[in-house]
This record gives C-alpha cells, structure tokens and sequence, in this order.
C-alpha cells in the first residue's frame, strides 16, 4: 500500500503545481490558488503513512515528493523551449499556464520542504506520546501548524515587496482559515484510510 499512497501523493504534487495558475475566490472573503483544493490532501496522506509506516518511511516520500517536483519542473522548462510547430498557435498559453516564476516556483519548494517535514516531525512527536490513541489530535495538530508554516513561508517569499504588508497578511489570513477548515474536514479520511491499510496488512 505504501506505493499506492507514494504514487497519490507525488500525482497531487505535480497537479497542484499546474493549477497553481488559476485564481478562485470563495465569497467576497478570499481569494485563492485552485492548487490549494489539492494540496490540502498531501498533508492527511503523509500523516497515514507516518501513523503505519513511521517517520523514516514518511521522510522518504517528502524527499520523493520533492525530486519528483524538480523534474517535472525541468521537464516542464523543456518543453517550454522545444520550438513550436507553425501548426501549434497555444504557444503563449502554454508557457503562460506551465512556466511560473522562478520567485514562485522557489517559493513553493522551500515551503514544501520546511511544512512537510515539520509535519512528519509533530505528528511522530504526538504518536509517541499518546500511542494509538488521539490519532485526531496528532493529525490535526501537525496538519494545522504545517499549513500555517507552508502558507506564511510561501506568500512571504512569493510576494514580499509587490504588496502591502497589511495585503500580505489578509492573503495569509484567509488562505490559511481555508486550510485549517479542510483539516478538520478531511479527518474521517485519516482514520478511513488507516483502518483500510491496517485491515489490508493485517490479511496478509
């Protein structure tokens, strides 16, 4: 199952970096990258895969998340130079929608390494104190704090000197109301997806 959850989880990765182009709104209260509605399940995945598999085996799929995530980049700036074809008229659009700037690609990188990794610390650092039980409190409390650190770490670096810092802090504010909510919701998964691998493993 290990693999399944590894193959999900780099999948969200890349995704969420593709749509990271376009913009929603929720209400007249924020305004939000569409990467985030992906995104937000990477953090409930990795929480399963400590919570089974331990911490080494959770590190390994962040450091896999993270090569996976640069060689997509590479390929991606490839692709991008590759001369297009005189009957391919999308060139401007696709290097709109797949070539980011390096500002917020490095952004997004160094955000990911430091939430994901803290993720994997806290949520050990809970288990190993309360064992089996309170998988609710571990699982929200690593997934709130990282996000907290994944947004405030990547708008800053994004964006820091285009915008007021009172503007800033509202992006900050609002995106992360949006993600400590979806933590809370996407609870039940963790433990739906526990006992299935748990189940799973235990017929083995």
């Amino acid at each position: 199952m290990i693999l399944y959850l590894n193959g999900i989880f780099t999948g969200l990765l890349i995704l969420a970096n593709i749509l990271a182009v376009k913009i929603f709104s929720v209400g007249e209260w924020a305004i939000l990258p569409a990467a985030v509605i992906i995104y937000i399940f990477t953090y409930p995945l990795i929480d399963v895969i400590v919570e089974v598999y331990g911490k080494q085996e959770a590190r390994r799929t962040v450091k896999a998340g993270l090569i996976t995530q640069i060689l997509a980049l590479g390929f991606i700036a490839v692709a991008i130079a590759l001369p297009a074809a005189s009957t391919f008229q999308d060139q401007a659009s696709f290097e709109t929608i797949l070539g980011g700037s390096f500002r917020v690609i490095a952004a997004s990188l160094i955000s990911y390494v430091i939430s994901q990794n803290l993720d994997v610390y806290v949520f050990n650092h809970l288990k190993t104190i309360h064992g089996s039980k309170k998988l609710w409190l571990r699982n929200n409390a690593s997934t709130m704090l990282s996000q907290l650190i994944d947004t405030t770490i990547f708008i800053t670096i994004a964006f820091y000197g285009t915008m007021p810092l009172f503007v800033l802090g509202s992006l900050i504010a609002t995106q992360y109301v949006f993600k400590f909510v979806a933590a809370i919701l996407t609870t039940p998964l963790v433990y739906l997806l526990v006992h299935l691998i748990r189940s799973r493993e235990s017929q083995k």
